[in-house]
């Protein structure tokens, strides 16, 4: 055989392994990145638990007195305006009932998915299960992605299952011409494009999560923690004030109602 051919050959198995290390660099990473933003997911979720159990009920309690104060003026000023102001406050107080209550009614619905989902979740399963892998690091990327799959049904995001599929079958039902080891590379280049593509999404989903209302709450609250105070008790301290100045309120109006109203 030709030098130059050899040493053609001497590089692209090179290349080849160096693609291969790299890809397993990425997929580590993607590993490491998808439990970070689980984390994540799961501290705001606890956090956002706490806090409408903790802070919520008690806002839904003072816009309830606030709507039932209003409510009773409408007797004391029989005026358009205090209907108006009436009913804005019921509404708001309907609002903060459905968000200090939701995870209570959330719990008591059972998990049904769609049958598009389950049909979506089963062609994926089948495709990527761990025991179906050709070799080692194969397997532990098949275990990765089952994990994700699981959880993408278990919060029945449908577009992640969706684009697995897609990923898999980009990578393993494509054809490419050339040698097995040119099939591989473009295998190999295919697959670090979509591990970047998803780091990237990570990356972004775990900066919308703490850039969100509850997670600058829950990064104020790990600030206070820092200093041994407890946010969310001082809100619902200065809640449970709010509250017991409300009820003096609507005692008040309703005496009013009592001496005056129509």
């Amino acid at each position: 055989m030709p030098y130059d051919l050899v040493l053609k050959h001497s590089v692209d198995e090179a290349d080849l392994h160096e693609q291969r290390e790299a890809l397993a660099a990425l997929r580590t990473r993607l590993v490491k990145r998808e439990a970070e933003v689980a984390q994540v997911r799961a501290q705001l979720r606890a956090f956002e638990d706490r806090y409408f159990r903790q802070v919520g009920v008690l806002y839904a309690a003072l816009d309830d007195l606030e709507a039932r104060i209003a409510e009773r003026e409408v007797a004391l000023y029989d005026s358009d305006a205090a209907r108006e102001r009436a009913a804005a406050a019921r509404e708001r107080a309907g609002e903060s009932h459905h968000a200090a209550f939701r995870a209570d009614e959330a719990e008591t619905e059972a998990f049904d998915p769609p049958p598009s989902l389950k049909a979506l979740f089963r062609e994926l399963a089948r495709r990527i299960h761990p025991d179906l892998a050709r070799d080692a690091a194969e397997q532990a990327h098949c275990t990765l992605l089952m994990a994700r799959a699981n959880g993408a049904y278990r919060r029945g995001d449908a577009g992640l299952l969706q684009r697995l599929l897609d990923d898999h079958r980009d990578v393993h039902d494509a054809t490419f011409d050339g040698s097995s080891d040119a099939e591989e590379l473009g295998r190999i280049r295919r697959g670090m494009r979509q591990a970047q593509r998803d780091l990237d999404a990570l990356d972004g989903e775990r900066h919308s999560l703490l850039a969100g209302e509850i997670g600058q709450l829950y990064r104020d609250a790990e600030a206070a923690a820092l200093l041994h105070r407890d946010l969310l008790l001082e809100l619902a301290t200065g809640l449970r004030e709010q509250v017991a100045e409300a009820e003096r309120r609507f005692k008040f109006v309703d005496r009013q109602v009592a001496a005056h109203g129509r």
